[in-house]
């Protein structure tokens, strides 16, 4: 429990130095965008390939991503049926905010610091199915509902997956691992030093970016509630029902209770959408995300 308690110190500790170097001027709000380009496109990819480098493990564990996949379709479900009768616009912003997982900025660094290459693994095939929701998927469902469009088309989701750095990388390290080709000891080694710095950087992006305006705690409260109630159900069921070892087990616990993702404000922007309210909600899920996943990792581990 002390060994839980502090490596979650220490990340709390990094969110909360970037919170006050961004406050004594040495961050500007506007440095997240860099910080968060660096994580993205550099060290998280670096990252995945270390941890996925020269594995094996066995198809059944394809599960997890159907898992990460329906577990975002049921919480854009939800965003559309809680909101059906308000406006297209409100539609399309639940279903964009409620749905996706900051898995590469949030729970990738938690589940490295917990449990290690196992949770890496499995957190891993949990974003590939995740990825499709966050990182192109919600966003091009909220265009629609916005536009009231009847037709669904699945190019705009594709032309949005193709272009995300960590996605293409889980693929590549997935099509090697299944073929059982290993990459080059010094690529690895270079992605191992480079990777490393992943978990500070991502928990240091998000105190930088990290802002909550208390005056809309209900609008974001309307949002959350129901995304936490249906990931801890979601965790519920894997846990006592998932027909896998219990470490890929635990290590789901901490997706499906992480933050929104952290791409989420930038495609409400995009959707002319209310950029503030989707930011407040993503901090707010961050601080709850926190909490939960301590918690969980104290009863399961």
């Amino acid at each position: 429990m002390i060994d839980i308690l502090t490596r979650a110190g220490c990340f709390v500790a990094i969110i909360l130095l970037g919170v006050i170097l961004r406050r004594v001027g040495f961050f500007k709000r506007e440095d997240f965008n860099l910080l968060s380009k660096i994580v993205i496109r550099i060290t998280l990819p670096a990252a995945i390939i270390t941890n996925l480098a020269g594995r094996e493990f066995e198809y059944s564990l394809f599960i997890l991503v159907a898992i990460g996949l329906i577990y975002g379709i049921v919480l854009m479900s939800a965003a559309y049926v809680i909101n059906r009768k308000r406006d297209s616009a409100d539609k399309a912003f639940a279903v964009l905010n409620m749905s996706g997982v900051n898995v590469s900025n949030f729970v990738l660094p938690f589940a490295h610091g917990f449990l290690g290459p196992e949770g890496v693994l499995a957190v891993s095939l949990f974003d590939v199915g995740n990825g499709a929701i966050c990182l192109g998927g919600a966003y091009s469902v909220a265009g629609m509902i916005k536009e009231k469009q009847k037709r669904f088309s699945v190019m705009p989701i594709l032309k949005n997956l193709v272009k995300s750095v960590p996605l293409v990388t889980y693929v590549i390290m997935f099509i090697l691992c299944l073929l059982h080709i290993n990459l080059p000891g010094p690529v690895v080694d270079l992605a191992g030093i480079v990777g490393n710095a992943n978990a500070f950087l991502a928990m240091l992006m998000l105190g930088v970016g990290f802002r909550i305006d208390r005056s809309r705690i209900p609008e974001v409260l309307r949002i959350l509630v129901p995304r936490y109630v249906i990931g801890l159900v979601f965790a519920a069921l894997c846990w006592f029902l998932l027909p896998v070892p219990a470490v890929y087990r635990q290590t789901l616990v901490i997706p499906l209770l992480g933050p929104v993702s952290s791409a989420v404000p930038a495609f409400t922007a995009q959707l002319k959408g209310d950029y503030e309210l989707s930011s407040a909600i993503n901090s707010f899920s961050i601080l709850i995300s926190i909490v939960m996943i301590i918690a969980a990792l104290l009863i399961i581990l």
